[in-house]
């Protein structure tokens, strides 16, 4: 029995730390808008990294998704940017969640004023 339970521990998934939002910068072109993102997160390799980020309207509808392609184990924290981002006219603030390969998206998003 205390086998069974061992290979199931070892089997189950491992949650490691969801990747962090450290910085956002929104800047404002013409009609379209900008967002720089610094993101932390304890990527392994291909096997588990941050893969991408996304800018959501206040009732999280998706504005806009930048999709990373690559782990960044040895550039922590690192930034990426996203362009001709359109947000609705009136909108004051948005938000923006990370996702990594493994666990998904961060139930936590941070909150960005649009000035």
């Amino acid at each position: 029995m205390k086998y069974i339970l061992a290979l199931v521990l070892l089997t189950g998934p491992v949650l490691a730390d969801p990747p962090n939002i450290e910085k956002v910068t929104a800047s404002h072109s013409g009609g379209d808008w900008r967002f720089d993102v610094t993101i932390s997160h304890p990527d392994t390799g291909w096997d588990h990294y941050a893969d991408g980020w996304r800018v959501l309207d206040m009732d999280g509808n998706e504005l806009g998704l930048r999709v990373l392609h690559h782990p960044h184990e040895h550039e922590q924290p690192f930034t990426r940017s996203l362009g001709s981002v359109r947000i609705p006219d009136g909108t004051v603030q948005v938000q923006v969640q990370a996702r990594c390969s493994v666990d998904g998206w961060n139930e936590q998003t941070t909150l960005v004023t649009l000035n």
